[in-house]
């Protein structure tokens, strides 16, 4: 599989459609950002987690059905009492969201606003293979491939 790591600049006054860099919403160090096909997956060499921007996740299992599935498994998870994390594109508070309902319960970080998915370091391949929604391990390649792993 072939994939490139992108240079993204921050933005200035003449240019401002340029992306600006992403900070990890956990450790705070500038992310990376990696691209396979039509996917960026912004990613903390530090800490190992993946941000990912809406709709790419729904790109990376490359089925509506699989996508709608995912995300219809969803829940609020309210009255939390570890410190919120704070989304690297709006700078809001996310929210938690249990997903599947598998024990135990895996919880990601979700913008209120919509801006994207934050994963910490594993949550994303165990999602996929709780779900089952990676049945070809396509995807789990693909991550792994990325991020020098064995599979």
């Amino acid at each position: 599989m072939r994939f490139t790591i992108k240079t993204i600049f921050a933005a200035t006054s003449a240019d401002s459609a340029v992306r600006r860099n992403m900070d990890c919403p956990v450790c705070k160090n500038a992310m990376i950002t990696l691209e396979l096909a039509e996917v960026e997956i912004d990613h903390c060499t530090d800490c190992g987690g993946i941000w990912l921007d809406a709709g790419e996740l729904e790109i990376l299992l490359g089925e509506a059905q699989q996508a709608r599935q995912l995300l219809e498994s969803f829940e609020v998870k309210t009255g939390r009492t570890d410190k919120p994390t704070k989304c690297p594109i709006c700078g809001k508070k996310m929210e938690k969201i249990a997903v599947g309902s598998g024990s135990p319960v895996l919880l990601v970080d979700n913008c209120r606003r919509g801006d994207g998915l934050w994963f910490d370091k594993g949550e994303l391949e165990d999602i996929l293979g709780r779900a089952r929604l990676d049945k070809d391990n396509k995807i789990q390649r693909l991550l792994a491939d990325m991020f020098g792993q064995k599979q």
